[in-house]
């Protein structure tokens, strides 16, 4: 009798094995998830079955093979039903994607499911959103490029067909021209530094530097500006305070932040760099004594082609602040915005410790 036990157990387990590696075979989780519900059911109720043969000889105990065919039918019932369900979840998910596919930015998949389906609906929801901004973004950049590029091409255009034309002298228009060629030129570099780090493609040499040489350059380049507003620039910053930076992009970030408090300051107004070190980095702030930053400014003032006050439009394409934070992690530190105690807005960002 155990003899024959066994060898029903071996071969049920063959038999499962076999047909568990065919299941893989069905071309839908639909089918597959069917096939598993009869296997799971029939193949005990098999067993039973050969077993009730040898045990009974087939229809001395009908009652007790009746009662084992009612249990598989609810087994099979109610695992056909979990299969309907979980099906359910992934053909929303499939739903989903298949409206995306077609141009559908706004399809998202319904929240709800087992874990797993609601994790991978969260994961194709957070996609679906990073997408829509991501075209958002082109549209943005289009839309700017056909005003704060075409706007200077035009005015160039224009100067140069009244020299031509004799309305003007070619030395009444050259300052004007050189000023729009730099102005196109910034803009450009900006473009071209703003793909460079989304791409990723930014690599930067870091080097253990003092920091106040750089700082001390950045304010000599705004100062004439500063002076013929009446805005005074000042600098806190240790002449031994050293950092791990790259000379050029911390001077691109510090032109950027403080050409930015610049234009945010009022006349008789001052424009401070303040600079310390922490446990294991350095910290650079730049304040100013303007109006400070409401709450949509400290969310969204990094973000590019963002303009907290639309009557500056024509002034910088708002990818400054954009550019800043985009090269200070890649440094590997973090940039933040807040308001400085007296009035005014203070934008910091962190450098590795030397």
């Amino acid at each position: 009798m155990l003899g024959t036990a066994a060898l029903v157990a071996l071969a049920t387990l063959a038999v499962g094995l076999v047909l568990a590696y065919l299941l893989r075979l069905l071309p839908t989780v639909r089918l597959q998830l069917a096939g598993l519900a009869f296997l799971a059911v029939l193949l005990p109720l098999g067993a039973v079955l050969l077993s009730g043969w040898v045990m009974f000889h087939m229809g001395e105990d009908v009652k007790i093979l009746a009662v084992t065919a009612a249990s598989a039918l609810t087994a099979v019932v109610a695992a056909l039903v979990l299969a309907r369900s979980i099906v359910g979840s992934i053909d929303r998910v499939r739903d989903a994607s298949v409206q995306m596919a077609r141009g559908d930015l706004e399809a998202r998949v319904p929240d709800g499911g087992p874990t797993e389906i609601a994790d991978l609906a969260t994961s194709f929801n957070e996609m679906g959103d990073n997408l829509r901004r991501l075209f958002d973004t082109r549209r943005e950049l289009v839309a700017w490029a056909s005003h704060d590029l075409r706007t200077p091409l035009a005015n160039m255009q224009a100067m140069l067909e009244a020299v031509e034309d004799g309305l003007a002298a070619p030395d009444e228009y050259v300052p004007v021209l050189r000023e729009q060629v730099q102005t196109l030129s910034l803009l450009v570099d900006d473009i071209f530094e703003l793909a460079r780090i989304d791409a990723g493609a930014l690599t930067l040499e870091l080097h253990r530097l003092p920091v106040a040489p750089v700082v001390s350059s950045s304010l000599r380049s705004i100062e004439a500006e500063a002076r013929s507003r009446h805005v005074r620039l000042d600098a806190d910053v240790d002449a031994e305070l050293t950092a791990r930076f790259a000379p050029d992009k911390l001077e691109r970030v510090l032109m950027n932040l403080l050409t930015n408090a610049l234009r945010h300051t009022p006349s008789d107004g001052a424009v401070a760099v303040l600079v310390e070190p922490r446990s294991d980095e350095v910290r650079v702030a730049v304040e100013d004594t303007g109006l400070g930053l409401d709450a949509e400014a400290r969310e969204r003032m990094f973000e590019r082609f963002w303009r907290g006050d639309q009557a500056r439009s024509s002034r910088g394409a708002g990818l400054g602040l954009a550019i800043a934070r985009g090269l200070v992690e890649a440094h590997g530190g973090r940039i933040w915005a807040e308001d400085r105690e007296g009035g005014g807005a203070r934008v910091c960002f962190t450098l590795p410790a030397g």
